[in-house]
């Protein structure tokens, strides 16, 4: 595979750009693999890479219903950060901000990762004291944070609606090492990476069955055949509850929910910031992209789906709160909008854990966090399915965490499904 650099994309301006290698294989499947991975998401591909590269796993197995970058991987609004407080939490998503500072140079391609902070604002006096709370108890483990004015606030950014806002700006808490990277870049950088590396990546590869004795699994039923393996993880975010069926596990304390994002028309710069609010049943979040395009997005759908288009109420919804906070987008034109299919679980946490079968591990729960935690993600399901243990960071991210009654939800949103939005 030919390795991207300065030399090698000046030396293929000569030859119009017509010398670059595939980026990744389009292998047949193998009769049998010592790991397969079902995802070909950001977690999927992200395990694959590590299972490879920090443990030395051969004979690995990435299996994609669809295309690579067709699922969540290509449907989110791309928000990147650290900025929780909890012990387990914090030290995950930090260590998932680390890998995203150096995730180009790893991977050996861009996936676009801006660090230009992220603002999330605050509309009284008991939200400031809480935002000083959490960012000082991030303070206090390493992890950059800040408390902007409403006179700091307005130099960073100054269009934001200060003198009529239906919610009042008080200031923000900041994250400047925070920010955004394109999704597909993502995506397509683990895929190519894991393939480098020896791992097949078989798309349009849609598990139909699952076939296990007493407490193991055996094989995969495919679109593709038959696959054998020897150890499985699931990391299929919003249909995990589908596979736990097949494998005979019963139902999984999770919903899918669909999550719209949307994009507008490309504008000049306007936004060189990710804004956040939630206040008042609002919730709503936005930045621009390179090309120019305002992307926002807010909350859930509120019905159970598995559909990947989004309707009209959270549209009208997520415009209400774009103009709330800046009336200066009452022009803008949507391009369009979509939805990704979410893996809400019943206490707002992920799930990275082993499973009633043997060699069945579980990657699943990721709510509105999915994104951000790709790099973690994978690091840490690799850790748990090459070791046969979690690490300390995930030990309680379990089935189990139920039935003990422990709080790993930084909201404290309680056991409702009702309750994550």
């Amino acid at each position: 595979m030919t390795r991207f650099n300065a030399w090698n994309v000046f030396k293929n301006g000569f030859t119009g750009q017509k010398n670059w290698d595939r980026q990744w294989r389009d292998p047949e499947p193998k009769k049998e693999y010592d790991i397969i991975v079902v995802g070909g998401g950001l977690h999927g591909l992200a395990t694959a890479y590590y299972l490879a590269k920090n443990h030395n796993k051969k004979n690995i197995a990435v299996l994609e219903k669809g295309w690579i970058g067709g699922g969540n991987a290509g449907r989110n609004t791309t928000i990147v950060r650290s900025n929780y407080m909890m012990p387990g939490n914090h030290e995950f998503y930090e260590h998932s901000l680390k890998l995203w500072e150096n995730l180009s140079h790893d991977l050996n391609y861009n996936v676009m990762f801006s660090q230009r902070a992220h603002v999330s604002l605050f509309h009284s006096p008991s939200a400031r004291d809480d935002a000083a709370r959490r960012y000082n108890i991030m303070r206090l483990h390493g992890t950059d944070g800040e408390l902007w004015n409403l006179d700091t606030l307005k130099n960073n950014i100054p269009h934001l609606n200060y003198d009529n806002a239906r919610f009042p700006i008080l200031g923000a808490a900041v994250q400047k090492r925070a920010g955004n990277a394109r999704h597909d870049s993502a995506v397509w950088g683990y895929a190519r990476a894991a393939d480098s590396l020896g791992v097949d990546i078989l798309q349009n590869c849609k598990v139909t069955g699952v076939q296990r004795s007493q407490s193991n699994i055996e094989s995969l039923e495919t679109s593709r055949g038959t696959i054998k393996a020897k150890k499985v993880g699931f990391a299929v975010a919003g249909h995990t509850s589908v596979l736990w069926q097949m494998a005979g596990l019963g139902n999984l304390p999770i919903e899918s929910h669909k999550l719209q994002a949307f994009v507008t028309e490309s504008v000049k710069p306007l936004l060189d910031h990710v804004v956040v609010y939630g206040v008042g049943g609002a919730h709503f979040y936005i930045s621009q992209s390179d090309k120019g395009s305002m992307v926002f997005g807010g909350d859930l759908d509120w019905y159970k789906s598995y559909a990947q288009r989004g309707n009209l109420p959270i549209v009208q919804d997520s415009a209400e709160a774009a103009m709330a906070i800046m009336p200066c987008l009452g022009r803008i034109r949507l391009l369009r909008h979509w939805a990704g299919v979410m893996d809400m679980s019943m206490d707002g946490s992920f799930f990275i854990c082993k499973t009633p079968l043997s060699n069945l591990y579980l990657n699943a729960g990721w709510n509105y966090g999915g994104f951000k935690a790709s790099p973690a993600s994978g690091w840490y399901f690799a850790d748990l399915i090459a070791n046969e243990q979690p690490h300390k960071h995930v030990q309680n991210h379990n089935l189990e965490r139920f039935e003990k009654g422990i709080n790993i939800d930084e909201r404290g949103a309680g056991p409702d499904p009702k309750l994550h939005g």
